[in-house]
This record gives C-alpha cells, sequence and structure tokens, in this order.
C-alpha cells in the first residue's frame, strides 16, 4: 500500500488520519503541491483529477479522500470509523460532509492561488476568504455539538467526524482564525490530539514537512 500526499494537505491528512486509526502500514511518496507536482503528466496518468491524495492499494489507484475513507472503513471494517446505530451514522456524516464539502471545496490550495494569481486578490484578502468559510460552517457545527452534547468525541469513540474535524482546525490555526467560539470543536481536538494515531498523521510528523524531526535510531527516508 502507497499513499500519494502532501505534509499539509487537509485531505492528504485526512487519509493518514483513517489509515492510522486502521492500523494499516502504509509507504508515503510526498507530492509536492506547492511545486505543482501533481499536475506533471507522469502524476496525472496516475490520477487525471491532478490532486493528493492518492491511495495505491489492492491492484489500483484511488483518489478523492472520503472515497478513499469509505473503502478502507469497507475493505478493513475494523474499526470501524461510523457508527452501528442508524441515525448516529447519519449525525456524523451530517457534519463530516458540511466541513468536507463547504470548507474544504472553497478553501483548497487550487481555489486560494486562483485568487490570487489569475483574480489578483492580496493575501490578506484570501485569507480573509478562508477565515469567512471556516465561520460559515464551524459555527453551526458547533451548535449542532451543543445540542448534541457531545463528550470527548462526537460518537465514542473518534471516526469519521474526527477524521474530517482535525485537518481543519490545523489550518484554522495557521490562518489565525478564532476558536474561542467553538469550546466543543476544540475539546475534541485536544481529544484526538493526545491519541498516538492523531500524532502520527500530524503534518508536522511528516518526512516532507519542514518540521519533520528524524526519530533516533531511524534515517530519513
Amino acid at each position: 500500500m502507497r499513499l500519494f500526499a502532501y505534509f499539509r494537505s487537509s485531505t492528504s491528512y485526512r487519509v493518514r488520519i483513517a489509515l492510522a486509526l486502521k492500523g494499516l502500514d502504509y509507504e508515503l511518496v510526498p507530492v509536492n503541491l506547492r511545486s505543482s507536482e501533481q499536475k506533471g503528466a507522469e502524476f496525472v496518468a496516475r490520477n487525471p483529477f491532478g490532486g493528493v491524495p492518492v491511495l495505491e492499494a489492492a491492484g489500483r489507484e484511488r483518489a478523492q479522500s472520503l472515497a478513499i475513507i469509505d473503502w478502507l472503513d469497507e475493505a478493513y471494517p475494523e474499526p470501524p470509523l461510523l457508527p452501528a446505530a442508524l441515525e448516529d451514522r447519519y449525525t456524523v456524516r451530517e457534519l463530516a460532509y458540511a466541513i468536507a464539502t463547504e470548507i474544504h471545496a472553497l478553501n483548497n490550495l487550487q481555489v486560494l492561488k486562483y485568487l490570487r494569481e489569475d483574480m489578483g486578490h492580496t493575501e490578506a484578502e484570501t485569507d480573509d476568504w478562508y477565515r469567512h468559510w471556516l465561520a460559515r460552517t464551524l459555527d453551526p457545527v458547533e451548535a449542532r455539538l451543543a445540542g448534541i452534547g457531545s463528550g470527548d468525541f462526537l460518537m465514542d469513540v473518534p471516526g469519521l467526524f474526527e477524521i474530517v474535524l482535525i485537518p481543519q482546525l490545523y489550518n484554522a490555526r495557521k490562518l489565525s482564525f478564532d476558536l474561542s467560539r467553538h469550546p466543543h470543536l476544540t475539546r475534541i481536538e485536544a481529544a484526538c490530539l493526545a491519541l498516538p494515531a492523531f500524532r502520527q498523521a500530524h503534518p508536522d510528523n511528516q518526512p516532507d514537512s519542514p518540521e519533520y524531526r528524524v526519530p533516533a535510531g531511524e534515517t530519513q527516508p
């Protein structure tokens, strides 16, 4: 199993968390989005969508993070990423899909580059755009969590919701987004980041990150 990914890509981060929660080993193949490596002919031949992540597994190359995560949950059902009860599964999907479609779709690297390079917006204006769409979705997600009365996680254990949430909160902190109005989200974030699977998947712990420190006894990949 090989994962083609970029350390700071939120969709790559999602898949790394899912793989870690499943306890699956994989070879990481870094793809540099800043130099547009994902748009090169060699990579596009692998993934015509021209983006990361791509998971090479079971004889084929798989694109689109949510589809990859669904496949992982079906191919490796333990531990499950969705709860057993129908209404609980709906709750998880409602909140996870809100973040995946309403934040990431508007704030991914392609959109931000288009705003800056094609439309001529400044870095500050682009950052304001990003924070606007964060608030537009994180505020109602926070309200849902308050109504549910969630604990350390949305359900009993971390799953699809946390997989999608944590990368967006990482991005929110990079953009100095004020999370003081989101105590339920930040409580879940803290509980997740205390777990080995989430620490393993964190962008700073990826070999292509400038923050990466080679663990004692290991060599740089």
